[in-house]
C-alpha cells in the first residue's frame, strides 16, 4: 500500500509540474501578444499581428524545448555538464545569438520553397504565414512530448508548404528546393555520424590504445582544442555572425585559423600541467576534454540561436511587413520587439522543457562520455562548413543525432571486435592444451598491448589457427559476442521516423489550419 501510494504522490507532484510549467509558457505567449500589441503603430490590422505574435511566441518556446537539446545534449550526457549549467549557458547564448547576430532583415519565404509572387492577396498571404508558423509550431510540440529531436528548420518548411500549396495550388512549389531537403535526410547524419566516427577513431589510436595515454595526451590534446576553435570559429563566422559580419570561407579560415594557433600555444601547457597530474586510464583522459565540451556547446548555442531564430520570427516579421506595407515582399525588416520576442521564447522554451530532449539526446540513444560528446560538437561545426561550401542543405538537429548514432555504432562495432577477437584467443589457448592459467596471461598480455602489440598477438594467432581450423563451438562463442548491442534500436527507429514525416505532417497540418483561417476571414 505505501509503494502505491509513494507512485501515486510522484505522479501527481510531476503532473504539478507539467502543469506550472505549462502556466508559465501560455503566460509568456499571452505576454508577447500583449507587448505586440503596443508596437502595432502603423499597421493595418494590430487584432492581427497581436494573434501572430502569441503564435510566433509558441513556436520560439517549443524550439527552445526541442532544438537546442543537440547544442548541450552530449555535454550533460558526458557529465561535463549538469543540467542546470546547461540550461543556463544555453538560454544566454541562445538569447545573446538571436539578439547580436539574428540580423535585421530575414527571408519571408523560409528557403524559397514557394514562389511568393504566386500570392498576389496580402490577406492571404498574412494567412499562408500564420498556418505555418502554428502548424510547425504544433509539430514540434509534439514532437518534444514523444521524445523525438526533430529539424525546427523543416517542421517550417512544411508548414510554407502546405499552406502555399492550399493557397496556390502545386505549382507555387519550389519542388527542387524540397528534393534537396528531401536528400538532407540522409545527407546530415551520414555525414555527422561518418565525420563524429572518424573522430572518435584518431582520439582512439592516437590517445586511448596506447599504453602511455597521459603522454599521448599531452601531444594530441592541444592540436585537437586547437582543431576545433578553428572548427568553431569558422563556423561562427561563416554561419552564426553573416548577418553582422560576412566573410567568404577563406578569410573565414584564415581568421579560424589565426585564433586557432593562439589557442593551441595558450592551451598547450595548461593541458601539460593538467595531465602530469592524472592517473594512466582513460576516465583521465576524458576529463581533459571538459571544458572544450563546455566551450563548444556556448558557441553552438550562439550560432543556432543566430540562425533558427529566424524560424520563429521570420513568419511572424513577414506578417508585420504586409500588414503595414500592404504588400507581399520577399524580405522583410526585423523590428527588435519581434527579435526579443524570438530570442526570450527560446530560452524560455529550453528553461521549462528543455531537459526531456536534453536526455534523449544525452543519454538515451547511447552512452556518451567526454571524448565521445567532443567528436559529436566536432562533427556539428565541421558538417556545416563542408555542407555549406558544397551547397549541400544539413540541418543541425539532423547532424548532431547522427553524430551521437555515429560514436555508438563505432563503439559498438569496435566492441564487438575485440570481444570477437578475444574469444578468438580464449579458444585458440585452450585448444593449444592451456591451462585457465596460462590462458588468463595470455589474455592480460592481448589486454594490456598498445595497438602494435595486439596486431602481432592476431597475425600469430592467424598463423595458428590456420594450421588448426576453428571448432564449431569457438564459432558459437564467436557469434554470442556480436549480439551485444550499444546503440538502442528503439530510439534510432523512432526518431528516423519523426524526421521522415516531420515536412509532410506539417504540411498537411498547415493546410487545413489555411482553410480554417481562411473560412473564418470569409464568414466575417
Amino acid at each position: 500500500m505505501d509503494l502505491k501510494n509513494n507512485l501515486k504522490e510522484e505522479s501527481s507532484l510531476l503532473s504539478g509540474h507539467e502543469f506550472v510549467r505549462v502556466l508559465i509558457a501560455l503566460a509568456f505567449v499571452l505576454a508577447a501578444g500583449f507587448y505586440a500589441s503596443s508596437h502595432g503603430a502603423g499597421v493595418s490590422n494590430l487584432s492581427i499581428l497581436v494573434i501572430a505574435a502569441a503564435i510566433g511566441a509558441y513556436m520560439a518556446v517549443n524550439i527552445g524545448a526541442n532544438d537546442v537539446a543537440n547544442n548541450v545534449g552530449p555535454a550533460v550526457g558526458s557529465k561535463a555538464l549538469s543540467m542546470t549549467g546547461a540550461i543556463l549557458i544555453a538560454a544566454v547564448f541562445e538569447a545573446a545569438g538571436a539578439l547580436i547576430a539574428g540580423g535585421t532583415v530575414v527571408g519571408t519565404i523560409k528557403n524559397g520553397i514557394i514562389n511568393p509572387n504566386a500570392i498576389g492577396d496580402t490577406e492571404t498571404f498574412i494567412w499562408v504565414m500564420m498556418a505555418a508558423l502554428l502548424a510547425g509550431a504544433i509539430w514540434l510540440n509534439l514532437a518534444t512530448y514523444l521524445g523525438a529531436p526533430v529539424s525546427t528548420t523543416h517542421s517550417i518548411v512544411g508548414g510554407v508548404l502546405g499552406a502555399g500549396i492550399a493557397a496556390g495550388g502545386w505549382d507555387i512549389a519550389n519542388w527542387d528546393k524540397m528534393i534537396a531537403i528531401v536528400a538532407s535526410w540522409i545527407i546530415s547524419p551520414v555525414m555527422g555520424g561518418g565525420i563524429a566516427a572518424l573522430f572518435l577513431m584518431y582520439i582512439k589510436r592516437s590517445i586511448t590504445y596506447k599504453n602511455d595515454m597521459i603522454e599521448s595526451a599531452k601531444k594530441v590534446v592541444p592540436v585537437l582544442v586547437a582543431f576545433m576553435m578553428w572548427a568553431f570559429s569558422t563556423y561562427l563566422i561563416l554561419k552564426g555572425l553573416k548577418k553582422i559580419w560576412k566573410l567568404d570561407f577563406i578569410s573565414a579560415s584564415l581568421v579560424g585559423f589565426a585564433i586557432a594557433l593562439t589557442v593551441y600555444f595558450v592551451v598547450r601547457p595548461i593541458v601539460d600541467k593538467a595531465a602530469s597530474a592524472l592517473k594512466n586510464d582513460k576516465d583521465a583522459v576524458n576529463s581533459l576534454f571538459t571544458i572544450p565540451l563546455i566551450v563548444s556547446a556556448a558557441l553552438l548555442s550562439f550560432a543556432h540561436g543566430a540562425n533558427d531564430v529566424a524560424n520563429a520570427i521570420g513568419p511572424l516579421a513577414a506578417i508585420n511587413d504586409a500588414l503595414m506595407t500592404g504588400a507581399v515582399s520577399a524580405k522583410a525588416a526585423i523590428p527588435l520587439w519581434i527579435m526579443l520576442v524570438g530570442g526570450v521564447g527560446i530560452a524560455v522554451g529550453l528553461a521549462l522543457f528543455g531537459p526531456k530532449l536534453i536526455k534523449t539526446v544525452g543519454s538515451e540513444i547511447t552512452e556518451l562520455d567526454k571524448t565521445r560528446a567532443f567528436c559529436v560538437a566536432m562533427a556539428a561545426a565541421i558538417t556545416v562548413i563542408i555542407a555549406s561550401q558544397l551547397g549541400l542543405p544539413v540541418s543541425s538537429t539532423h547532424i548532431a543525432v547522427g553524430g551521437i548514432f555515429g560514436v555508438g555504432f563505432l563503439r559498438e562495432y569496435l566492441k564487438l571486435s575485440y570481444e570477437k577477437k578475444l574469444s578468438g584467443i580464449i579458444a585458440h589457448s585452450e585448444s593449444a592444451g592451456h591451462n585457465g592459467q596460462q590462458t588468463q596471461v595470455f589474455v592480460k598480455r592481448f589486454k594490456l598491448a598498445d595497438v602494435e602489440e595486439k596486431r602481432a598477438i592476431l597475425k600469430e594467432l592467424k598463423a595458428a589457427q590456420s594450421a588448426s581450423p576453428i571448432s564449431s563451438s569457438e564459432r558459437r562463442g564467436l557469434k554470442k559476442a556480436t549480439k551485444k548491442e550499444l546503440v538502442k534500436r528503439s530510439a534510432l527507429f523512432r526518431i528516423a521516423a519523426a524526421w521522415v514525416i516531420t515536412v509532410p505532417a506539417s504540411a498537411t497540418l498547415s493546410a487545413i489550419i489555411f482553410y480554417m483561417l481562411l473560412g473564418f476571414s470569409v464568414s466575417r
